[in-house]
């Protein structure tokens, strides 16, 4: 990593929890792990508990409620002991090494084990929302077992900052696991989130996430979705009119 690399975490408050598991909420494909994470952290009210900085994420001022915020947040809580690391906006390729050097020389010793999110495009729409496991040791790949999520059969990589991340704790040995969720490949997939949730982060964490506001997202996205390809439709047959009646 660069001399000129400074990146540092900022503690706000202490964290209660004990031997958390950090749930990682980035923005990525479909954002399937920001909504998934941004849902647990508000649903379980966690606390914040402290931020990263460094001079190689994005020259961006992020606000809530009137007040400015780090862009890069973690959060705690007890009910149960967890841990989140989100973000508001994308982390650029030159801040991954900062990222994965803060999480393993400032964080890793305040949680037990980490859970990486990813989004892979879906080649369908049935295929949106399968959820995919792999494990960094035995023991957390006996878990994702337990859980009934289905380990990946085939050889693969993952990119991105999530990709560096899990490569980073595979290197120091910590404990983490990937879900790589299919997702829509153009669009927020809330649905995704939703399923992700269900059916791999509440086995494996043992907290229970309401998503009914990720299912009525995904309605709502799938009716636009459905209203913009009529609109299309007769677009094209409008298009399609005068041509025909020139050969009648």
């Amino acid at each position: 990593m660069p001399e000129t690399s400074n990146v540092s975490f900022h503690r706000s408050a202490e964290l209660d929890a004990e031997s958390p598991t950090l749930i990682e909420g980035l923005p990525g494909h479909g954002l399937v792990a920001s909504i998934a994470v941004d849902q647990i952290t508000d649903q379980l009210g966690l606390e914040e508990y402290g931020s990263i900085r460094s001079d190689s994420f994005p020259p961006v001022a992020s606000f809530t409620d009137g007040m400015v915020q780090d862009t890069v947040r973690v959060y705690g809580g007890t009910d149960p002991d967890i841990m989140t690391l989100q973000s508001d906006v994308p982390i650029p390729e030159d801040a991954f090494a900062d990222l994965s050097q803060c999480v393993l020389e400032e964080l890793v010793d305040d949680f037990s084990r980490a859970i990486f999110l990813a989004g892979a495009p879906a080649q369908s729409e049935e295929q949106q929302g399968d959820v995919i496991g792999v494990a960094t040791t035995e023991t957390l790949k006996t878990d994702l077992e337990d859980a009934e999520i289905e380990l990946a059969a085939d050889s693969g990589a993952v990119g991105g900052v999530t990709g560096a991340l899990i490569n980073a704790c595979y290197q120091a040995d910590v404990p983490a696991a990937l879900l790589l969720v299919r997702a829509d490949p153009r669009l927020p997939d809330p649905a995704a989130a939703q399923s992700v949730i269900e059916t791999a982060l509440e086995p494996l964490v043992e907290f229970d996430i309401d998503t009914t506001e990720l299912r009525e997202q995904a309605e709502e996205i799938q009716r636009q979705k459905q209203q913009v390809a009529q609109q299309l439709q007769q677009t094209q047959e409008q298009q399609e009119e005068p041509v025909r009646g020139m050969f009648r």
